[in-house]
C-alpha cells in the first residue's frame, strides 16, 4: 500500500502545485436548499477550472452527469469503473484478478484503484490536461484521505435516488457490442416515500442499428446489484460524512430523468449552459 501511495503522488505531484479552482459554485449553493441537508457554505467561485468529485449509488447517474458536466466545462471526466472495465479488457496483469472480484459484487480494492488512477493522471498531464471531475473515487474515508494530501477537492456532488429507482436502472442497463455506447430500457415510474415526489424515468432506447447487438454487463443482476448497494451503504457512506465536514458536499436528490435532473443540477451548481457554450465557440 505504501508503495501505491508513493506511487499516486508521484504521479499526481504537480497536479497538487496547479492552482485549480471551481468557477461554477457561487451564492446559489449557499441560499438554495435540497431535501436532507445543508449546502456547502466554504465554495467560492474564483476560475474556471475545477476540481470535482461525484458521489452516489451504483447506477445513480454518477458517469452520465459528470460526463456532461465534463463537456460544458472543458475539463476531463475520469471514471475509476471505465478504467476498470479498460483493464478487464486488456491483456494486463490485473485482468484476471479483477475480473473475480467484479463478478462477485466486491470493490475493487484501493491499490488495484490507485494503481490505475495514477496511470490515468500521469497520462492526462502528459497532455496538458487541467482540472478533472472524478467519478467513482474517493470510494472510502482511506482513498479520500490520500485524494486530499496530493491536491485540493473544490466540490463534492452526492448523487440519490431511491433504492427501488436503482435497481430497476442497473436492471434495464444495456451497452452496443458494436459501438459501445449505454442505454436503458427500463421504464421507471416509482411513488415517493414520506412525501417525497414521484419518480419517473423514460426508457434511454438505442438506435435501430444497435437493437441486435445489445448485451447486458456480467455483473448487472438483482443479487449483484442489491450487494453491490449493500457494499456502498456499509463501507462507501463514510466519505460523505468525511466531506461534509469540510464543508465540501452537496447532496442532490434526482428528481428524474435527464430532461428533469439536468436543469435542475445546472441551477444548483450556478452554471448556465448556453453561456459556456458560447464561450467556447467564441
Amino acid at each position: 500500500m505504501a508503495a501505491m501511495i508513493r506511487l499516486f503522488r508521484s504521479s499526481s505531484s504537480s497536479i497538487a502545485l496547479r492552482s485549480f479552482s471551481t468557477a461554477a459554485v457561487s451564492e446559489t449553493l449557499k441560499s438554495q436548499s435540497y431535501p436532507h441537508n445543508p449546502l456547502p457554505t466554504s465554495i467560492e467561485p474564483k476560475g474556471k477550472t475545477v476540481q470535482w468529485v461525484f458521489l452516489g449509488c451504483p447506477g445513480v447517474g454518477k458517469g452520465t452527469y459528470a460526463s456532461r458536466l465534463s463537456t460544458l466545462l472543458g475539463v476531463p471526466h475520469i471514471a475509476t469503473g471505465d478504467l476498470v472495465r479498460e483493464e478487464l479488457n486488456s491483456s494486463g496483469a490485473l485482468s484476471k484478478q479483477l475480473a473475480e472480484i467484479v463478478n462477485q459484487g466486491k470493490l475493487v480494492s484501493d491499490e488495484i484503484i490507485l494503481n490505475l488512477l495514477s496511470k490515468r493522471l500521469e497520462s492526462g498531464e502528459a497532455k496538458g490536461e487541467a482540472g478533472f471531475i472524478l467519478d467513482g473515487f474517493p470510494r472510502t474515508v482511506r482513498q479520500a484521505e490520500i485524494l486530499t494530501e496530493v491536491t485540493d477537492i473544490d466540490l463534492v456532488v452526492n448523487l440519490k435516488l431511491p433504492e427501488k429507482v436503482l435497481v430497476e436502472k442497473c436492471l434495464g442497463r444495456r451497452i452496443c457490442s458494436e459501438c459501445g455506447k449505454n442505454f436503458n430500457v427500463a421504464s421507471i415510474d416509482v411513488a415517493g416515500e414520506n412525501g417525497a415526489p414521484r419518480i419517473s424515468m423514460a426508457p434511454l432506447n438505442p438506435p435501430s442499428q444497435c437493437i441486435s447487438k445489445l448485451i447486458t454487463r456480467a455483473d448487472d443482476t438483482e443479487d449483484i446489484v442489491k450487494e453491490r448497494l449493500r457494499i456502498y451503504y456499509d463501507k462507501s457512506q463514510p466519505v460523505e460524512d468525511f466531506y461534509r465536514s469540510q464543508g465540501k458536499l452537496l447532496e442532490f436528490d434526482l428528481p428524474g430523468g435527464i430532461p428533469e435532473s439536468w436543469p435542475k443540477l445546472l441551477e444548483v451548481l450556478n452554471l448556465d449552459e448556453q453561456e459556456y457554450k458560447l464561450s467556447a465557440a467564441a
